[in-house]
């Protein structure tokens, strides 16, 4: 065991509060299309709006959400957050769905008022990649479960009928109580705790600001795409330096995407995440891949390797 690193518990526990699970949605609720990174096209749009009208929801979008700006972004920060602000605040709206991902969450979080965010009721929060920002911001701001979930304008909900069921199941209920890991156990185990995490590069691009990662006694999700194995390394050294990988009470990770060669990134996270003393499983379809499950962060879950699964208590609260 190298230093830094901790005795291994069998089980760990998180003292703090359940956070508020949103009311699941029912069919004719009103749900909000937002682009707070990347820019959408109107294709983009248009499958999202069809996905969710065929689920009888109805869905919102502004003008704003085909705006773009710097030809990287969906419109200038004022405009994306004004365009966020504007759903999470609208009684109507139920849930509030990032069409995608791509860059640009991290440059509003700080703009967002949480106080009013909080006055509106909890709500789901939707999306993945780089909205991981927005699930540390107001997952923890308004204590609230939010899902990390594949985007309604992205391809795995279009084209895989689990990956499409998996969301549809969460925003209507009953959501699903069970995640089977299919991937390799790196560290045996049994760890409970609050899921936490996301997108690998976003969280370690996020320490020292007011959305870095808090994993004391949680379990964190990580996942990826298009990140070459040494830039893996640079992002889980980082976390490592900053103490978050040592803290947390269990490690599931999810689908690493077009990092390089497979047995090159396993290694790699077996290297990095082998002696943390906590469980570590792989093989949750969960991230960028063909399979996308939505998964609560803010929930609280049992992760068992001996099981390989990923659980979450049935003592999770949602409000009437």
């Amino acid at each position: 065991m190298t230093a830094g690193t901790r005795p291994h518990a069998a089980t760990r526990s998180l003292p703090e509060p359940d956070r508020v699970h949103p009311p699941f949605l029912r069919r004719g609720d009103t749900v909000a299309l937002v682009a707070p990174a990347g820019p959408v096209n109107d294709h983009e749009t248009a499958l999202a709006v069809a996905l969710l009208e065929s689920w009888g929801l109805r869905p919102r979008t502004t003008s704003r959400l085909s705006a773009t700006h710097r030809g990287y972004l969906a419109g200038s920060d004022g405009t994306r957050l004004a365009d966020f602000t504007e759903a999470w605040l609208d009684p109507a709206v139920r849930a509030v769905l990032c069409v995608r991902g791509g860059y640009g969450t991290q440059r509003v979080a700080d703009r967002l008022d949480h106080r009013r965010l909080a006055a509106a009721g909890p709500k789901f929060l939707v999306g993945s990649s780089d909205i991981t920002c927005l699930h540390q911001a107001l997952g923890e701001g308004l204590r609230l479960v939010t899902l990390h979930a594949p985007m309604p304008a992205c391809r795995p909900v279009h084209d895989d009928d689990h990956t499409a069921e998996a969301l549809r199941a969460a925003l209507f209920g009953p959501s699903p109580r069970s995640f089977s890991l299919d991937g390799p156990v790196l560290v045996a185990g049994r760890a409970e705790g609050t899921l936490t995490g996301g997108n690998l590069t976003v969280l370690a691009s996020s320490l020292g600001t007011a959305t870095a990662p808090l994993t004391d006694d949680r379990i964190l999700l990580l996942e990826d795409v298009g990140e070459e194995p040494y830039r893996l390394d640079r992002s889980l050294t980082q976390l490592r330096r900053a103490g978050v990988l040592q803290r947390a009470a269990g490690v599931v990770l999810g689908d690493f995407t077009d990092c390089g060669p497979p047995d090159q990134v396993d290694a790699l996270l077996r290297a990095c995440l082998s002696d943390l003393g906590v469980p570590v499983a792989a093989g949750l379809p969960a991230g960028h891949g063909p399979r996308q499950l939505t998964v609560p962060l803010g929930a609280r879950a049992v992760l068992d390797t001996a099981r390989r699964r990923l659980t979450l208590p049935p003592h999770e609260r949602n409000t009437p």
